[in-house]
């Protein structure tokens, strides 16, 4: 006999794995049918590549989720797919522009963390502060990657540091190249969280 849905949700909040991957199970395909992907997409990702990074993202916020304020969990897991989906088109038109490990000087070496921070600060409107140097950016920017969910942090090292392409991330880390840009998409807007809060490291353009 199949647990509640209610007790499920709330082993789920609490922490518990199992429980959650049964629950994502029930609403998975109630999700899919509700997403919509634009034939022009379709050679860059599909519906699994959005669902891989509900899925992870589910994880990561299940004890967050408020049923009061939020819902029903099928709402909840929509939205963060809708937001992915979304997320997702930006990222794959963006990834057409070569890495920054790639534009400046050859990958990994200390010009492609400076060329990285200037794709983060762009997106933000934002710019590196006038008082970091490059040796001061290469490490604000490791301690801020050293903060990231793992899978985070290997995209970001192997794609943007290290100028591997897409398809070799994807073989890397495990999962398929659309994931890969969605990925890359929320680690970018966790370091900007990050060396904008913690170390004063962006400020605004004039």
């Amino acid at each position: 006999m199949s647990e509640p849905e209610q007790a499920l949700l709330d082993r789920s909040v609490a922490g518990d794995e199992d429980a959650l991957s049964e629950l994502l199970g029930r609403h998975a395909p109630a999700i899919r049918e509700k997403l919509r992907i634009d034939g022009k997409w379709l050679s860059k990702f599909d519906i699994d590549d959005v669902m891989q990074v509900t899925f992870l993202e589910a994880f990561q916020h299940i004890a967050r989720f408020d049923p009061a304020a939020a819902g029903s969990f099928t709402g909840w897991l929509l939205q963060i797919a809708r937001n992915n989906l979304r997320d997702l088109i930006k990222e794959a038109g963006r990834a057409k522009r070569p890495p920054p490990g790639k534009q400046v000087h050859g990958a990994g070496g200390p010009a492609s963390y400076v060329a990285f921070v200037d794709v983060l600060s762009a997106a933000s409107g934002t710019t590196p502060s006038r008082h970091f140097a490059a040796k001061d950016i290469k490490i604000h920017l490791e301690r801020a990657l050293a903060k990231l969910p793992e899978v985070y942090r290997q995209v970001v090292t192997l794609f943007d540091l290290d100028g591997q392409s897409v398809e070799q991330v994807a073989e890397a880390v495990g999962r398929s190249s659309g994931a890969v840009y969605m990925l890359r998409a929320r680690a970018h807007d966790r370091l900007r969280g990050i060396l904008g809060a913690e170390s004063k490291f962006f400020s605004f353009r004039a």
